[in-house]
């Protein structure tokens, strides 16, 4: 999205001029450029009707000295997760990195390849699986896929590598942790709609890619935009120590649930003496509770199963690599940057413990901690996807919940009420500009930004305070080590200039909704019941899936959809749908009455009332504006 930018602030150069780490530790570069064996030129990668859903040539700026606009920590970062191609890990394990937000690695067996974490797009991990094969020979087949946990980034291109049909046929096995599927379409369906729509901003696909723009997101550069898929897993792990032989490959499991995400693992490969940490132990600080939305992470469980994975398999282990960034060689290597990871979580929720036991709040916490030095001047450790500040703020959150304990905030207005009363105390809105205007000349540009939401939430459409809030927050972005936060900041610059820019992705596709349980398929629609307009209905249906001889009644009664399984008893219900399978269901939803397998009987006009109070998701809901 072309928007006008503005040159970084004296305040913004002196400060990137000003800052202070290791320069002259230079291994990451020799780690991410090891083991190269080829590029994809041109990396533009396209979808069959000529969309291109990834192109890592559009971050060739990404060379030299960092400009004023970019924080130079953050412009090392994003130069080193843009260098795209195939790369050897060891003899026998080879990853492709930039081509996608996420990496996808080839383990090579007796006669096939092992497949780990398939890319977000069907398209980006085919021409992957593409340039692997380019490389190393011949068409070894793909016997296995391994899911490292529930994150679309590393399951969603799985039909670029595989086929539903080879998985039933018995030719290729997908192993993933316990619970993996439950998670993987429950977070993106619950909430899927508002996070996609903030994802927008934290990840800043749709703006410009440039020096004054978006130049990655810390963990890559930023997701693929192509199809979005999942085969259900074959095989379940369970338990730590766990060994599954896979074409002669042996490995060994470690769960890792509830970390970053709710179903994950880490796994080791005895003959290649090579650990995969999954996302537990990336190239910078991760988050504990995302931007975009999510459940609150456990870094204390974080750092419990880093040491675990340490005492089991560090003594064994020439190589660690991850699902994101570059491997790191050498086992005193792999113990520093394991312990130092294992610290860095360990640290954030400890200290917040002991500083939120002694009075202070999250918003306080955040402003007062403070990292040792061995963790500051880690370049790995530093917050370019997740930030101390946010991180602290959401360790607080996972003890504490939202409540400082003040009770004058127990029940502040809302901003659409908040904002003109603050500006009417200020004394207008031009005031509240003209207050701002000079904060912002000085250089204060959080306070600039916090007078000009309440201007925004006064009167959205004044040109002088909408101006300087873009000005404002595009400053704050340039200043960002923080990927995400430079993303929100731009975003939100780029709405402010050029209008609301929705929403870049989807990812309940298709074969991701067919994967819902008739439980959470339910769970889907009550939570789109309006309850307000649903208050006075009283209403029940029977739902039978014929594909799976079962049988619910859900039950409409004081804005609450509820429902359960149930012998099929028509006569108690009010109408009775028979869908020959349970997607059928989600057609039925959007009004579809003609979609093939649909039976109704008894009170049809039931049914239509409660489709009635069904809300749709809004995919494009104002974040910076009213």
């Amino acid at each position: 999205m072309a928007v006008d930018h503005k040159s970084p602030s004296a305040a913004i150069e002196s400060a990137h001029a000003n800052y202070s780490l290791p320069v002259h530790d230079t291994r990451d570069f020799d780690d991410a450029d090891r083991g190269f064996i080829a590029a994809l030129s041109p990396c533009v990668i396209k979808a069959a009707d000529g969309r291109v859903v990834w192109d890592n040539d559009a971050y060739s700026f990404l060379t030299g000295p960092a400009p004023t606009s970019v924080h130079p920590s953050l412009w090392r970062q994003s130069t080193l997760a843009a260098k795209q191609g195939l790369y050897e890990v060891v003899p026998g394990i080879y990853q492709v990195r930039g081509f996608d937000i996420s990496n996808i690695s080839f383990v090579e067996g007796d006669t096939g390849v092992i497949v780990i974490d398939p890319l977000v797009s069907t398209e980006t991990a085919a021409a992957a699986l593409q340039l692997y094969r380019t490389h190393r020979g011949g068409e070894r087949p793909v016997v296995a896929v391994i899911y490292t946990h529930s994150h679309v980034d590393h399951f969603g291109g799985v039909l670029g590598v595989t086929s539903q049909a080879d998985v039933d046929a018995g030719k290729v096995a997908i192993l993933a942790p316990e619970g993996f599927t439950a998670h993987a379409v429950q977070e993106n369906v619950y909430a899927g709609p508002a996070m996609t729509r903030r994802a927008s901003y934290m990840y800043g696909a749709l703006l410009d890619r440039g020096p004054q723009g978006q130049v990655g997101c810390g963990l890559g550069q930023v997701a693929s935009t192509g199809e979005v898929a999942l085969i259900v897993p074959t095989v379940d792990i369970r338990a730590t120590g766990e060994t599954h032989v896979i074409d002669g490959v042996q490995i060994e499991f470690q769960m890792a649930p509830g970390t970053e995400a709710p179903a994950e693992m880490h796994f080791y490969f005895p003959q290649f003496r090579a650990l995969c940490m999954a996302e537990n132990a990336t190239h910078n600080l991760h988050n504990l509770l995302t931007l975009r939305g999510a459940l609150v992470r456990d870094p204390h469980a974080w750092a419990g199963y880093l040491t675990e994975a340490i005492d089991t398999f560090v003594d064994r282990s020439d190589v660690v690599f991850t699902s994101h960034h570059w491997p790191t060689w050498g086992r005193e290597r792999i113990v520093e940057f394991l312990s130092l990871q294992r610290d860095l979580y360990a640290y954030l929720h400890d200290q917040t413990l002991r500083l939120l036991n002694q009075g202070y709040t999250g918003v306080e916490i955040a402003e007062m901690f403070q990292m040792p030095t061995a963790l500051e001047q880690a370049w790995h450790a530093r917050g370019y996807y997740g930030s101390v500040s946010h991180n602290v703020k959401a360790v607080y959150q996972r003890y504490m919940g939202w409540f400082d304990g003040n009770p004058g905030r127990l029940w502040p207005h809302p901003p659409e009420v908040l904002g003109p009363r603050y500006v009417a105390a200020i004394g207008g809105v031009d005031r509240v500009v003209e207050l701002a205007r000079a904060a912002f000349d000085e250089g204060d540009y959080r306070w600039a930004a916090t007078l000009l939401d309440h201007a925004i939430f006064t009167d959205e459409h004044h040109a002088g305070a909408r101006e300087l809030y873009a000005d404002t927050l595009e400053q704050l972005g340039y200043g960002a080590e923080n990927a995400t936060w430079r993303n929100f900041f731009l975003g939100g610059a780029t709405e402010l200039r050029s209008g609301n820019f929705g929403t870049a992705t989807q990812v309940t596709s298709p074969t991701l909704l067919a994967q819902l349980t008739p439980e959470q398929v339910f769970d889907g629609l009550a939570i789109r019941v309006n309850g307000p307009r649903s208050w006075d209905l009283d209403i029940s249906v029977d739902v039978t899936f014929e594909d799976m001889d079962a049988n619910y009644r859900l039950a409409l009664r004081n804005g609450v959809l509820i429902h359960r399984r149930v012998p099929a008893d028509p006569a108690t219900a009010t109408v009775t749908v028979k869908l020959a399978n349970k997607f059928r269901l989600l057609l039925v939803a959007l009004g579809d009455f003609n979609s093939p397998g649909l039976e109704l009987s008894g009170d049809q006009s039931a049914l239509q009332a409660l489709l009635g109070v069904l809300d749709a998701p809004n995919p494009s809901f104002n974040i910076v504006t009213p």
